[in-house]
């Protein structure tokens, strides 16, 4: 058996492991790069299967970030050093379940605003109507689908308003910004491969995040980017290409208007 159908089947099945408190484990592209400007994913679930399979769905679309937790303790916790645009959050979990961990973070004026999606079995009407009544934004099924989990987080995502957002998107854009101008500062240095890699992450991330936004230039140009800097490192000249697609990237993101920063 594959090591994708292993997890496929993990996905698949109910959640009702033993307590599990871990540290956070974040993913190599938030790691990397742990301010970038995509929407930020936080999934919370006891089963480890089930958070590598989130995990792998989720990173093959290039709008979201994502953290894993292992119990409702380390996602609240977890949701003020690295808040979250969206909690996805099992429902059975040992110790704190789902709904108390929903519960705990409305308590919090920090974290009561941010949309919560539960994950569960039980997914027939009258229970998803008592999930939406706690608080939940939206209810996926288990089992899920891997190949599809992303489109149904998007379509959480519009049905919370991606206006609510947008604010925190732009800001994270504006820091985005700065770190890449020092990225450019050092493909001039000994770190040029290593500033040209990061650079490639970030653009990665902007072409997926921007254009759900409306920000379609910056989609654009990060795309274009992307690929550029996806080159061998390399002499004079293929700097040069990295360094203009750059700017080009940089100015589109100048344009964004003040007035929409919080």
């Amino acid at each position: 058996m594959s090591r994708s159908t292993s997890l496929r089947g993990a996905a698949e099945q109910q959640v009702d492991g033993t307590p599990s408190i871990g540290a956070v484990t974040p993913t190599p592209a938030a790691t990397t790069a742990a301010r970038m400007a995509g929407l930020r994913i936080l999934h919370v679930d006891d089963e480890p299967d089930i958070r590598e399979v989130v995990e792998l769905s989720l990173s093959l679309d290039p709008a979201f970030m994502v953290r894993s937790c292992d119990s409702g303790k380390d996602a609240l916790v977890t949701v003020v050093e690295w808040p979250p645009d969206l909690i996805l959050c099992a429902v059975k979990m040992p110790v704190m379940d789902g709904p108390a961990t929903l519960a705990r973070l409305r308590e919090s004026p920090r974290t009561a605003h941010i949309p919560l999606v539960f994950m569960t079995a039980r997914a027939q009407t009258r229970e998803l109507e008592h999930f939406k009544s706690l608080g939940a934004v939206g209810v996926i099924s288990k089992p899920f689908d891997p190949m599809t989990l992303a489109a149904s987080i998007r379509g959480c995502l519009r049905a919370v308003g991606l206006s609510a957002l947008h604010a925190g998107f732009v800001r994270r854009l504006r820091a985005d910004a700065t770190t890449l101008r020092h990225c450019r500062a050092d493909l001039a240095g000994p770190s040029a491969a290593a500033a040209q890699e990061q650079i490639k992450t970030f653009a990665h991330a902007l072409a997926g995040a921007a254009g759900i936004f409306g920000f379609q230039d910056i989609t654009r140009a990060a795309a274009a980017l992307e690929k550029i800097a996806a080159a061998k490192p390399g002499n004079g000249a293929g700097r040069a290409r990295v360094e203009q697609a750059l700017d080009a990237l940089l100015l589109c993101i100048e344009r964004v208007p003040a007035a929409e920063t919080p």
